[in-house]
């Protein structure tokens, strides 16, 4: 399930960085804030899999 989880968030940074540069292709300030924030979840999804599987390969 962590893969999985993961993947998910590499995904959902790849859809934040997209939507990002759309927006400032257009000039569009919402779409680049919402980007950047989804970029950031996706970021966050990511390191939180990566610390349980640390912590899981520890014990």
């Amino acid at each position: 399930m962590s893969a999985s989880e993961k993947a998910k968030g590499k995904a959902e940074q790849v859809k934040g960085t997209v939507k990002k540069e759309v927006g400032r292709s257009v000039g569009n300030e919402g779409m680049i804030a919402k980007g950047q924030a989804q970029q950031s979840e996706g970021a966050a999804r990511e390191a939180k899999e990566k610390a349980k599987d640390t912590f899981k390969n520890r014990g």
